[in-house]
Order: structure tokens, then C-alpha cells, then sequence
């Protein structure tokens, strides 16, 4: 049986993967985890985990060369998808050498364990996923269509450091014969999604507002971002379907995509559509100065015509529906007595 190793595993677009691999595939999961993380997004798992059923947790981190190694030995994976990260844009700021370290250096140790362990053993030849992000895009032109072969412009530390995931993934396809494939997601979201980003700490205020544990007003930064939005359950058949074409030819190995939905909103017709789905009227939006961030990636908007030619993928999930199923995600964790932090 063929095996696939989730960095990021516990995460919202690595539990998704996980449950996707496990519903429309027979191929067995390794997630990757460190020891102390959050099982929150995976808990639905855990029996068929204690059963060794197709999927099992393997201890490793990123910044920790010889824990990587271990498991690549230990258990060959064929596919690879990198997920993992420091992934919040606004937090970089804060930890921006963090941010680098585990981003950059971290996608590092993970390629070149893979490299140092194909060259004793030239049988071993994994199909590897390196996942950038449309941040590398960062503050782009108002009004551009952004394909892949826009100039990249950093608008963070984060947005910085999957730059230089997004060349790592390339240049071992072309130094060293590694199988990867560079994906640039943009703006996803849907249950499980984090509480910092945007749409999500929306939803969660609007669920505790709901809950009575919050007063009607919903507190927000900036509002003047322009971009699509997608749910993360497509983006992840996209990865899959990619995998495939590497794997068939269809795809060249170093080569990267845009995953981005097709519908797009202002950040304020996201509100809108939130609100508009709650038990509670005359719910108030108040801009925080502390949600906002010293730059920002005011305008995404993305072509999707490459990954189009070389799969047969497109978004099914509508937006309205993606934030249904967020806002009725954070209704349950409240319900269950799961109170969020304010953030």
C-alpha cells in the first residue's frame, strides 16, 4: 500500500487532506506532528488512528534535521505534501526570524533529508509537494490578473518567507531531480479554519455573539483587501489531482500553480454575509488598530488558466456555503464549551 506524509497534519488544510486520502483513495497517511500540538482538527480521527486503520501520527519537526530523517527512513513515504508552517501573516510580524526559520530552513531540511537519502538509494524517489502561498504575490498591482509568472512583492515576513519556500521547491526539482510541485493557494477558508485569519475571527465573534458571551459588535482591521476566496476541501482535491499528473507525466517536476477560487468579495461584503446569516440583529462592526497590520496584501486576484490545462479541477464549493459551514463550525465549539480567545 502505497503511503503519504502530511507535514501540517493537524492543521485545517492537512486534517482536510487527511480525510480526503482516507475517503476517495486507499493510500495510507502519515501525519507529521509535533508532540504538544493541538488535536482538535484531527479528534475525529483518533479512533481509526489508535487502530492503525490506514492512518498513523509520526513525532517530527521541521527545525529538527535528525527527526526528519528517522521518519523518512522509517517509513518511505511515496508522496510528500508540506504544510506545515508559521502560517499567519499578521503574527510574523511579531516572530518574523520564527517565520523564516521554520519556513524557509524548514522546508530546507525536509527537501535535502529527502535528497541525502536518494542518493545512497536511488529506488527511493518521492513525489513531493511544496506548498507556497499567494502571499508571495503580496502587494500587488489594483486591477492585475496575477498568473504565475507575476513578480513576486513581500508584504510580510511570512509573505517573505514563502518566497523562499516557493524557490526551495523549484530549485531541487532543477539541482537535484527531486519530483516536487510548488502550489500558491489563495485566500481558503471553511471549517477548522483558524481564528486569526479574517473570515474566521468573524464567524467565531459572530458565534459567540450568538452564545451571549460576547456584546453585538464585531471588531476587524482592514476592510480594503480585494480577493478571491475559495474553500479549502476544493483546494485539497487540486493537490491530489496534482500528484496524479506528476506521477502520470502530465506535469513536469519543479513546476507551481495558482490555486485560487473564482469568486471574489471586499473584505465588507464578507461581514455582510456573515451578519446576514446570524440569530442576532443589529450586530456592529468597529475597526481595531490592533488587528491591523504594518502592510498588507491589499488586492489578490488570480488566474487560474495553468492549473486548469493541467487537471480537470475547478472550485464546486460556493463562497455563501464555504461560510456556512464556518460559521455553523465555531456554533459547535462554543456549544460544546470550547470558548475561543478574543483575537
Amino acid at each position: 500500500m502505497k503511503k503519504i506524509l502530511i507535514t501540517g497534519f493537524t492543521g485545517q488544510v492537512g486534517s482536510q487532506f487527511a480525510d480526503f486520502i482516507l475517503e476517495n483513495t486507499d493510500i495510507e497517511v502519515i501525519g507529521m506532528m509535533r508532540w504538544q500540538e493541538p488535536m482538535d482538527n484531527v479528534y475525529h480521527l483518533a479512533d481509526r488512528i489508535n487502530k492503525k486503520d490506514r492512518i498513523k501520527i509520526c513525532y517530527a519537526d521541521l527545525n529538527d534535521v535528525t527527526s526528519l530523517r528517522r521518519l523518512l527512513e522509517s517509513e518511505r513515504p511515496d508522496y510528500i505534501t508540506h504544510l506545515a508552517a508559521q502560517s499567519y501573516p499578521k503574527t510574523s510580524f511579531n516572530i518574523p526570524i520564527e517565520t523564516l526559520q521554520t519556513n524557509i530552513i524548514g522546508t530546507a531540511n525536509l527537501l535535502d533529508s529527502v535528497r541525502s537519502i536518494r542518493e545512497s538509494d536511488r529506488s527511493y524517489d518521492p513525489i513531493i509537494h511544496v506548498c507556497s502561498s499567494s502571499e508571495v504575490y503580496g502587494r500587488a498591482k489594483v486591477g492585475s490578473s496575477l498568473d504565475e509568472e507575476t513578480t513576486f512583492h513581500a508584504s510580510s515576513p511570512y509573505s517573505l518567507s514563502k518566497i523562499g519556500t516557493d524557490y526551495l521547491g523549484r530549485y531541487y526539482a532543477e539541482a537535484y531531480g527531486l519530483k516536487t510541485f510548488v502550489t500558491r493557494m489563495g485566500t481558503h477558508s471553511g471549517p477548522r479554519r483558524s481564528d486569526v485569519f479574517f473570515e474566521s475571527t468573524v464567524a467565531k465573534q459572530i458565534a459567540l455573539i450568538e452564545a451571549g458571551l460576547q456584546d453585538p459588535v464585531i471588531y476587524v482591521g482592514n476592510l480594503e483587501s480585494v480577493r478571491t476566496y475559495q474553500d479549502a476541501r476544493d483546494a485539497v482535491r487540486a493537490y491530489f489531482l496534482l500528484f496524479e499528473a506528476v506521477e502520470s507525466g502530465k506535469v513536469r517536476p519543479g513546476d507551481y500553480f495558482n490555486i485560487a477560487g473564482q469568486e471574489a468579495f471586499k473584505l465588507n461584503e464578507i461581514i455582510d454575509l456573515l451578519i446576514g446569516m446570524s440569530t442576532v440583529d443589529g450586530i456592529k462592526v468597529v475597526q481595531d488598530p490592533e488587528r491591523l497590520r504594518p502592510i498588507d496584501a491589499n488586492y489578490q486576484m488570480f488566474d487560474n488558466t495553468k492549473i486548469r490545462k493541467a487537471i480537470n479541477w475547478k472550485p464546486e464549493i460556493p463562497v455563501k456555503k464555504m461560510l456556512c459551514d464556518l460559521l455553523d463550525h465555531w456554533r459547535k465549539e462554543i456549544s460544546m464549551g470550547k470558548i475561543p480567545l478574543n483575537r
